[in-house]
Protein backbone atom coordinates (compact mmCIF):
# COMPACT_ATOMS: atom_id res chain seq x y z
CA UNK A 1 0.00 0.00 0.00
CA UNK A 2 1.32 3.42 -1.17
CA UNK A 3 1.67 6.14 1.54
CA UNK A 4 -1.54 7.59 -0.06
CA UNK A 5 -3.23 4.99 -0.24
CA UNK A 6 -2.62 4.58 3.60
CA UNK A 7 -3.39 8.09 4.53
CA UNK A 8 -6.98 7.43 2.81
CA UNK A 9 -7.31 4.46 4.41
CA UNK A 10 -10.97 4.77 5.86
CA UNK A 11 -13.58 2.80 7.72
CA UNK A 12 -17.37 3.08 8.25
CA UNK A 13 -17.23 4.48 11.44
CA UNK A 14 -15.45 7.60 10.07
CA UNK A 15 -17.63 11.08 10.87
CA UNK A 16 -18.68 13.12 8.41
CA UNK A 17 -17.89 16.83 9.12
CA UNK A 18 -21.06 17.76 7.46
CA UNK A 19 -24.73 16.98 9.05
CA UNK A 20 -27.66 17.83 7.71
CA UNK A 21 -30.64 19.20 9.96
CA UNK A 22 -34.84 19.07 10.46
CA UNK A 23 -36.23 16.10 8.74
CA UNK A 24 -33.19 15.07 6.07
CA UNK A 25 -31.34 14.39 9.99
CA UNK A 26 -34.09 12.03 11.24
CA UNK A 27 -34.17 9.91 7.98
CA UNK A 28 -30.13 10.06 8.21
CA UNK A 29 -30.32 8.96 12.11
CA UNK A 30 -32.69 6.00 10.54
CA UNK A 31 -30.62 5.09 7.67
CA UNK A 32 -26.76 5.51 8.63
CA UNK A 33 -26.98 2.51 10.97
CA UNK A 34 -29.08 0.65 8.16
CA UNK A 35 -26.37 1.17 5.56
CA UNK A 36 -23.28 0.35 8.07
CA UNK A 37 -25.16 -3.28 8.96
CA UNK A 38 -24.61 -3.55 4.96
CA UNK A 39 -21.12 -2.24 4.92
CA UNK A 40 -21.79 0.90 3.74
CA UNK A 41 -21.41 4.68 4.31
CA UNK A 42 -23.85 7.28 4.77
CA UNK A 43 -22.72 10.47 2.23
CA UNK A 44 -25.71 12.74 2.26
CA UNK A 45 -29.42 12.75 2.95
CA UNK A 46 -31.90 15.43 0.44
CA UNK A 47 -35.51 15.82 0.66
CA UNK A 48 -35.86 17.72 -2.89
CA UNK A 49 -39.54 19.09 -4.22
CA UNK A 50 -39.34 17.72 -7.86
CA UNK A 51 -41.66 15.53 -9.31
CA UNK A 52 -43.16 15.60 -5.51
CA UNK A 53 -40.95 14.73 -3.30
CA UNK A 54 -38.45 13.03 -3.87
CA UNK A 55 -35.92 11.56 -0.81
CA UNK A 56 -32.29 11.16 -2.35
CA UNK A 57 -29.69 9.58 -0.23
CA UNK A 58 -26.72 8.99 -1.45
CA UNK A 59 -24.00 6.00 0.07
CA UNK A 60 -20.52 4.50 -0.76
CA UNK A 61 -18.38 1.98 0.54
CA UNK A 62 -15.46 2.98 2.82
CA UNK A 63 -12.93 2.92 -0.41
CA UNK A 64 -15.14 5.25 -2.21
CA UNK A 65 -17.07 2.52 -4.15
CA UNK A 66 -20.30 1.72 -5.02
CA UNK A 67 -21.90 -0.60 -7.40
CA UNK A 68 -25.15 -1.14 -9.23
CA UNK A 69 -25.99 -4.34 -6.81
CA UNK A 70 -24.99 -1.89 -3.76
CA UNK A 71 -27.28 0.62 -4.62
CA UNK A 72 -30.10 -1.97 -5.34
CA UNK A 73 -29.12 -3.61 -1.95
CA UNK A 74 -29.15 -0.45 -0.14
CA UNK A 75 -32.45 1.02 -1.58
CA UNK A 76 -33.80 -2.68 -0.41
CA UNK A 77 -32.78 -2.38 3.11
CA UNK A 78 -33.70 1.25 3.58
CA UNK A 79 -37.31 1.44 2.02
CA UNK A 80 -39.39 -0.89 4.89
CA UNK A 81 -37.65 1.18 7.45
CA UNK A 82 -38.71 3.92 6.00
CA UNK A 83 -42.01 2.66 5.88
CA UNK A 84 -42.28 1.70 9.69
CA UNK A 85 -40.88 5.17 10.71
CA UNK A 86 -42.92 7.18 8.44
CA UNK A 87 -41.01 10.23 9.10
CA UNK A 88 -42.36 11.65 6.12
CA UNK A 89 -45.73 12.66 5.05
CA UNK A 90 -47.33 12.46 2.08
CA UNK A 91 -46.59 10.50 -1.66
CA UNK A 92 -42.16 10.71 -1.92
CA UNK A 93 -39.74 8.52 -4.30
CA UNK A 94 -36.85 6.82 -2.39
CA UNK A 95 -33.65 7.41 -4.84
CA UNK A 96 -30.89 5.82 -3.61
CA UNK A 97 -27.19 6.40 -5.49
CA UNK A 98 -23.67 6.87 -5.26
CA UNK A 99 -22.39 10.10 -4.56
CA UNK A 100 -21.29 10.77 -8.09
CA UNK A 101 -18.06 11.72 -10.15
CA UNK A 102 -18.82 15.40 -8.83
CA UNK A 103 -19.46 14.21 -5.86
CA UNK A 104 -20.05 16.09 -2.02
CA UNK A 105 -16.75 15.96 0.54
CA UNK A 106 -18.46 15.32 3.66
CA UNK A 107 -15.36 13.33 5.38
CA UNK A 108 -11.60 13.81 5.81
CA UNK A 109 -11.19 10.62 3.36
CA UNK A 110 -12.80 12.66 1.02
CA UNK A 111 -10.59 15.77 0.59
CA UNK A 112 -7.35 13.24 1.14
CA UNK A 113 -8.68 11.24 -2.03
CA UNK A 114 -9.64 14.46 -3.74
CA UNK A 115 -6.16 15.79 -3.82
CA UNK A 116 -4.36 17.60 -7.11
CA UNK A 117 -8.11 18.18 -8.15
CA UNK A 118 -10.73 21.25 -8.07
CA UNK A 119 -13.57 21.99 -5.77
CA UNK A 120 -15.71 24.24 -4.13
CA UNK A 121 -15.80 24.44 -0.25
CA UNK A 122 -17.96 26.98 1.69
CA UNK A 123 -17.25 27.32 5.62
CA UNK A 124 -19.82 28.32 7.86
CA UNK A 125 -17.51 31.54 9.20
CA UNK A 126 -15.73 33.61 7.16
CA UNK A 127 -11.30 33.59 7.55
CA UNK A 128 -10.25 36.96 8.49
CA UNK A 129 -11.14 38.35 5.43
CA UNK A 130 -14.62 37.54 5.94
CA UNK A 131 -14.29 35.48 3.02
CA UNK A 132 -16.84 32.00 3.41
CA UNK A 133 -16.70 31.06 0.04
CA UNK A 134 -13.32 29.34 -2.10
CA UNK A 135 -12.56 27.30 -5.23
CA UNK A 136 -9.28 25.67 -6.39
CA UNK A 137 -7.27 22.86 -6.64
CA UNK A 138 -6.95 21.15 -3.11
CA UNK A 139 -2.75 20.31 -2.32
CA UNK A 140 -3.01 18.82 1.19
CA UNK A 141 -4.94 18.10 3.87
CA UNK A 142 -3.29 18.02 7.13
CA UNK A 143 -5.01 16.63 10.63
CA UNK A 144 -7.57 14.23 11.61
CA UNK A 145 -11.11 14.16 12.39
CA UNK A 146 -12.66 17.79 12.93
CA UNK A 147 -9.20 19.30 14.17
CA UNK A 148 -8.23 18.64 9.95
CA UNK A 149 -6.98 21.67 8.02
CA UNK A 150 -7.65 21.68 3.80
CA UNK A 151 -4.80 23.80 1.75
CA UNK A 152 -5.95 25.19 -1.93
CA UNK A 153 -4.70 27.06 -4.45
CA UNK A 154 -7.60 29.15 -5.46
CA UNK A 155 -8.79 30.00 -8.95
CA UNK A 156 -11.03 32.48 -7.54
CA UNK A 157 -8.65 34.59 -6.06
CA UNK A 158 -8.67 38.16 -6.87
CA UNK A 159 -5.29 40.18 -7.68
CA UNK A 160 -5.02 41.66 -3.95
CA UNK A 161 -6.45 38.47 -2.58
CA UNK A 162 -3.82 35.47 -1.63
CA UNK A 163 -3.54 32.84 -3.64
CA UNK A 164 -2.86 29.57 -1.13
CA UNK A 165 -5.22 29.36 1.98
CA UNK A 166 -5.88 26.97 4.63
CA UNK A 167 -9.23 26.55 5.31
CA UNK A 168 -10.29 24.57 9.15
CA UNK A 169 -12.54 21.82 8.52
CA UNK A 170 -14.14 22.06 11.66
CA UNK A 171 -16.12 25.38 10.22
CA UNK A 172 -17.12 23.01 6.81
CA UNK A 173 -20.50 23.77 5.62
CA UNK A 174 -20.04 22.38 2.31
CA UNK A 175 -17.80 20.69 0.08
CA UNK A 176 -17.93 19.47 -3.64
CA UNK A 177 -15.70 18.21 -6.50
CA UNK A 178 -16.02 19.80 -9.65
CA UNK A 179 -16.65 18.70 -13.03
CA UNK A 180 -12.65 18.64 -15.06
CA UNK A 181 -11.06 16.60 -17.30
CA UNK A 182 -8.57 15.87 -15.18
CA UNK A 183 -11.12 14.23 -12.70
CA UNK A 184 -13.07 12.23 -15.45
CA UNK A 185 -9.82 10.72 -16.74
CA UNK A 186 -9.03 10.01 -13.04
CA UNK A 187 -12.81 8.58 -12.29
CA UNK A 188 -12.02 6.09 -15.26
CA UNK A 189 -8.98 5.10 -14.76
CA UNK A 190 -10.04 3.89 -11.03
CA UNK A 191 -13.22 2.08 -12.77
CA UNK A 192 -10.64 0.25 -15.11
CA UNK A 193 -8.29 -0.12 -12.59
CA UNK A 194 -10.85 -2.13 -10.69
CA UNK A 195 -12.11 -3.68 -13.22
CA UNK A 196 -8.89 -5.67 -13.88
CA UNK A 197 -8.66 -6.19 -9.97
CA UNK A 198 -12.46 -7.61 -10.49
CA UNK A 199 -11.33 -9.93 -12.75
CA UNK A 200 -8.43 -11.25 -11.33
CA UNK A 201 -10.12 -12.28 -8.50
CA UNK A 202 -12.86 -14.17 -10.87
CA UNK A 203 -10.13 -15.57 -12.78
CA UNK A 204 -8.67 -17.15 -8.99
CA UNK A 205 -11.71 -17.88 -8.24
CA UNK A 206 -12.51 -19.97 -11.29
CA UNK A 207 -9.43 -21.98 -11.01
CA UNK A 208 -9.86 -22.57 -7.25
CA UNK A 209 -13.15 -23.85 -8.18
CA UNK A 210 -12.08 -26.16 -11.04
CA UNK A 211 -12.44 -29.87 -10.30
CA UNK A 212 -9.24 -31.55 -10.86
CA UNK A 213 -10.96 -35.03 -12.06
CA UNK A 214 -12.21 -35.44 -15.47
CA UNK A 215 -16.19 -34.99 -16.81
CA UNK A 216 -18.91 -36.24 -14.34
CA UNK A 217 -21.36 -34.72 -11.93
CA UNK A 218 -18.23 -32.67 -10.71
CA UNK A 219 -17.72 -30.76 -13.70
CA UNK A 220 -17.81 -27.06 -14.30
CA UNK A 221 -20.41 -26.77 -17.09
CA UNK A 222 -19.81 -24.10 -19.95
CA UNK A 223 -22.55 -21.72 -18.29
CA UNK A 224 -21.71 -22.25 -14.50
CA UNK A 225 -21.17 -19.43 -11.91
CA UNK A 226 -17.54 -19.89 -12.11
CA UNK A 227 -17.38 -18.49 -15.25
CA UNK A 228 -19.07 -15.45 -15.25
CA UNK A 229 -18.00 -12.32 -14.16
CA UNK A 230 -19.11 -10.06 -11.53
CA UNK A 231 -20.10 -6.54 -12.20
CA UNK A 232 -17.08 -4.56 -11.17
CA UNK A 233 -17.33 -1.62 -8.45
CA UNK A 234 -18.14 1.90 -9.91
CA UNK A 235 -16.14 4.31 -8.83
CA UNK A 236 -17.51 6.45 -6.36
CA UNK A 237 -19.50 9.21 -8.45
CA UNK A 238 -21.07 7.44 -11.29
CA UNK A 239 -24.29 7.94 -10.50
CA UNK A 240 -27.06 5.43 -9.99
CA UNK A 241 -30.83 5.64 -9.63
CA UNK A 242 -32.62 2.81 -8.31
CA UNK A 243 -36.10 4.58 -7.08
CA UNK A 244 -38.66 2.80 -5.16
CA UNK A 245 -41.94 3.94 -2.89
CA UNK A 246 -41.49 4.09 0.94
CA UNK A 247 -43.94 5.36 3.72
CA UNK A 248 -47.34 5.57 4.06
CA UNK A 249 -49.25 5.84 0.79
CA UNK A 250 -46.23 5.58 -1.89
CA UNK A 251 -46.82 4.70 -5.14
CA UNK A 252 -45.40 1.20 -5.91
CA UNK A 253 -44.01 -0.63 -8.69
Amino acid sequence: MTQKAASIAASLDEPRLVVETGLAARVAALAGPVLEQLGFRLVRVRLLAQNGQTLQIMAERPDGTMSVADCEAASQALSPELDVADLIAGEYRLEVSSPGIDRPLVRVSDFLRAIDHEARIELIHGLETGRKRFRGQITAVEGEDRDAVVTIERSDARADEEKVVRLPLRDLDEGKLMLTEALIRASLRAAKAQESETEGEEDDSAREERPRRGPGRFAVKPNADVNQKRKPLVPAGVQTHFKKGGGGSVPRG
